[in-house]
């Protein structure tokens, strides 16, 4: 009996989840619609080297229905993109991989002697050293191609020793695509629509907004969705998330991932961009679950996001893409849906989380706003009852000043909690714009209450 069981339980094991429909996952995401409150949201699913659904959902902020054929911008999935573009060049000996990048791209050096160090396989495995903290980010937006963009970097240094420590940084991926450029003897947008997009029928693809225009995107605000121009610092042509692509065409990028489709480099290569680090699970261009070994990277810009995923074990691709951006990023939790149905589990419920959060913090900005105005009508009273001891009183109003400091560091704090990244006061009224309406009332608030207590309480020292 026991080792019948054991057979049972072995069998149970591995027997493959159902195949999804069109039809399952066509139910899942309008019901992902309803409950997240999207305003669009486009998204492919491929098995075993087809698509099994590719479709829209909502409306762009043109009115316009959401089809598969929708341009969306992908923002950092872009940077899987630019992992293959680098090793088509691999494979054809105009790239070596393992050699510093210094000696394959004229024109880079930093001040930091470590730089010279520096290989093509430690850009795109994000360990190269180079950090937003380290490198003036700023300057390198306002350079207006990707040679000025890589001459900008000679006057800065590395947080840590090449291959020493991984580090989420886009100047990575805008390096790798100047290489591609230099190896190629082809613009970076050209040689992606030439030898990328254009092999794999991605036709409706492209690394500028110039080529491939996609309507703008929203911001949420308390629960309103608002739509808004994307930042322009970060519409570029570079390497790092500039990819404008559909679902309809992201199937055809799935597919070639698992060596199918139309692929653009040997299985070998595929292989090498989808292995972690032994620093970080992160491979080139691709982020590696732990436990499941399936491949992901988000991407988020300031209006729009997206995610990819690819199965090793499952055999499913996925791809979601929304032209909002909030809070919180319904994108990786559809995906995680869909992940869920691939493998005959239920998914988590859906929904919710930004409408609570977002209704949160309004409340919270409409008492402070509240408290703020009582506490300048009853200033003079509050001074009266504290009479002559100002200083001791003066040290009450101390807490009120608390949300003016953290306002006034607010851009520093949020680098900081985010590993470093730059992060600047514009980029803060995207979609952050509910936490950063919420703490500009509460230190507005605080601020009055304390200048006109302390003018009061003057006032009634000097009779």
């Amino acid at each position: 009996m026991k080792t019948l069981l054991i057979g049972l339980t072995a069998a149970l094991t591995l027997a493959p989840a159902p195949q999804l429909t069109p039809g399952t996952i066509d139910a899942y995401l309008r019901q992902a619609m309803e409950a997240t409150g999207l305003p669009g949201m486009s998204v492919v699913v491929t098995h075993d080297g087809e698509v099994v659904h590719a479709a829209g959902y909502g409306r762009d902020s043109e009115g316009r229905p959401i089809t598969e054929d929708t341009p969306m911008r992908v923002a950092s999935v872009s940077k899987s993109f630019t992992a293959m573009a680098v090793m088509t060049l691999v494979e054809r000996g105009k790239i070596a991989l393992d050699e510093p990048v210094a000696g394959q791209l004229p024109g880079f050096a930093m001040a930091d002697p470590r730089a010279a160090r520096i290989t093509v396989r430690q850009l795109l495995n994000q360990t190269s050293g180079l950090s937003d903290t380290t490198v003036d980010i700023a300057s390198l937006e306002e350079a207006t191609s990707l040679d000025g963009y890589t001459a900008r970097l000679a006057g800065s240094w590395l947080a840590a020793g090449p291959g020493t420590h991984w580090e989420y940084c886009n100047v990575n991926y805008d390096l790798a695509a100047r290489l591609v450029e230099v190896a190629s003897g082809q613009r970076f947008g050209d040689f992606m629509r030439e030898r990328i997009f254009g092999p794999l029928g991605m036709r409706s693809s492209a690394v500028s907004d110039q080529v491939v225009r996609p309507a703008d995107g929203y911001n949420s605000v308390f629960g309103a969705w608002l739509p808004r121009p994307e930042l322009a610092g970060f519409l570029n042509d570079g390497g790092a998330g500039s990819v404008i692509t559909t679902a309809a065409d992201m199937g055809k990028w799935l597919i070639t991932q698992t060596g199918d489709g139309s692929p653009l480099v040997k299985r070998q290569s595929l292989k090498t961009m989808h292995t972690p680090t032994a620093i970080r699970p992160y491979g080139m261009g691709w982020g590696v679950e732990e436990d499941t070994g399936q491949l992901t990277h988000s991407g988020n810009l300031f209006t729009y996001t997206a995610v990819e995923a690819v199965s090793p074990k499952t055999g499913y691709g996925f791809a979601v893409m929304a032209n909002s951006a909030a809070l919180t990023d319904e994108t990786y939790t559809v995906m995680l849906g869909l992940t869920a149905l691939s493998e005959g589990r239920t998914p988590e419920p859906l929904g919710g989380d930004r409408q609570t959060f977002e209704l949160v913090l309004a409340a919270m900005a409409a008492v402070a706003a509240g408290l703020g105005v009582l506490g300048v009508l009853r200033a003079r009273r509050w001074a009266a009852r504290r009479g002559r001891a100002w200083w001791r009183a003066g040290l009450r109003l101390v807490p009120m000043l608390l949300p003016a400091a953290v306002l006034a560091a607010y851009p520093d704090l949020i680098s900081l909690i985010s590993n470093g990244r730059e992060v600047t006061w514009s980029q803060m009224t995207y979609f952050p714009a509910p936490l950063t309406i919420t703490l500009v009332v509460a230190a507005l608030a605080g601020l009055a209450t304390a200048v006109t207590r302390l003018w009061r309480l003057s006032a009634v020292a000097h009779r």
